[in-house]
């Protein structure tokens, strides 16, 4: 059996602000981490669910869309969520249908349209799949990338995630439709994005000492907030401190400290109901740890 403590354990996530700000306590050791040693992959989420497709990191971050293809090979960290309670990922372009159009008026406007997404493992994708169906016109673009795929006219329309939440009216977008909106409104749950995962190869009781070594690090970045929003600035990609501390505080809250029973039921709704539209391989092992 390995010695977990003399193991230093791989730890994949996003070059985002909001994860920067999950992990601060964690990467400058202002925590106990109880012998562990940790060594901080940075990827975007795409790279990071196809490594955990093939097992690579011992704890990593992947989108709950991805979560339905490793759950042979990962649990879910009870600590970690990203939820879009009422906002999450959006289709913009630079112009749409008229204000006050419903959803079916939106639904119609966006069939048929080019969408440039950010890859076809992201919670995004499942999302919008779910309102569109299964197959619309899409192409894949880096998600830092696809303001300039519909300014250039490679795209008619953009699925966007991340801070380009806060920053597309700026860019000259308008927005045709949040997919968190519309999830809340429809299903009266947060849209889940994302999550954290560990190997279930590690024996229970270690994968249950890092789950809550996770969640003392949320809570101290919740605790001391300044310094942890400081620390993520060098990945906030633009945004200044008031913006970035928006965005933080929209995916890193309560939920992010436990999933609790609402974002337990988000996840298991937004997996099922994916199930049953054959989007996904069918939900059968699904574990939380913590």
């Amino acid at each position: 059996m390995p010695d977990w403590k003399s193991t230093t354990l791989t730890l994949g996530h996003s070059p985002d602000p909001d994860d920067a700000f999950m992990f601060y306590a964690m990467a400058e050791s202002l925590i106990d981490l109880r012998g562990y040693h940790f060594a901080h992959t940075l990827q975007d989420i795409q790279t990071l669910n196809e490594r955990a497709t093939r097992g690579e990191l011992h704890i990593t971050a992947v989108s709950i869309h991805a979560l339905a293809y490793v759950l042979d090979k990962y649990a879910l960290l009870s600590s970690g969520a990203s939820m879009g309670d009422g906002y999450g990922p959006m289709f913009i372009a630079k112009s749409g249908p008229p204000d006050g159009a419903d959803d079916d008026a939106r639904k119609a406007w966006l069939l048929g349209k080019t969408i440039a997404i950010p890859g076809k493992m992201t919670s995004a994708y499942l999302a919008a799949q779910l309102f569109l169906g299964r197959d619309f016109p899409c192409i894949v673009v880096p998600f830092d990338e696809i303001f300039e795929a519909v300014h250039s006219g490679k795209a008619d329309v953009g699925l966007i995630i991340h801070e380009g939440q806060l920053t597309y009216a700026s860019e000259g977008f308008v927005n045709i439709l949040d997919l968190g909106e519309w999830w809340k409104r429809t299903r009266k749950l947060p849209l889940p994005l994302g999550g954290n995962v560990v190997r279930k190869d590690i024996p229970p009781e270690v994968r249950q000492e890092l789950s809550e070594i996770l969640h003392e690090s949320i809570a101290y970045g919740l605790k001391h907030r300044a310094p942890a929003v400081s620390h993520s600035m060098a990945h906030a990609r633009g945004l200044d401190i008031p913006l970035a501390d928006r965005f933080i505080g929209m995916y890193v809250n309560e939920l992010t400290l436990d999933y609790g029973e609402t974002g337990r039921a988000a996840v298991r709704q937004f997996l099922r109901e994916a199930a049953e539209q054959e989007l996904i391989p069918p939900i059968t092992a699904l574990e939380f740890v913590g």
